[in-house]
C-alpha cells in the first residue's frame, strides 16, 4: 500500500505489523450526523498492544478543549479484538 500524505493514520514502517486490539467508533441511532455519513458508518482504529489501545481509548474518550461550552461529542467508543 502506498502512503502519500503525512497525515495518514498508519505509519509506513508499521503498516505490515500485527494489530489485534482495536477501537470501533460509531454514532448513536438518533445522531443527525448519520444523515451525512450513513446509518452504517463506523471507523476502526487498530493497535499492536492492549496497553497502546487502552491509552488511545482514554485519549479519544476525553472531552477536548476545542468543543464549545455545552457541546459534547456523541461518538460511541467500543474496545474490540480480532
Amino acid at each position: 500500500m502506498d502512503f502519500c500524505n503525512q497525515h495518514n493514520l498508519v505509519v509506513p514502517e508499521n503498516a505490515g505489523a500485527e494489530r489485534p486490539f482495536g477501537i470501533r467508533v460509531t454514532l448513536p441511532a438518533q445522531d443527525t450526523f448519520k444523515k451525512l455519513l450513513g446509518d452504517n458508518w463506523e471507523q476502526l482504529h487498530w493497535y499492536a498492544t492492549e496497553q497502546e489501545r487502552d491509552s488511545a481509548y482514554e485519549h479519544m474518550a476525553e472531552r477536548h478543549g476545542y468543543y464549545r461550552v455545552g457541546d459534547n461529542p456523541s461518538q460511541i467508543l467500543e474496545k474490540t479484538t480480532r
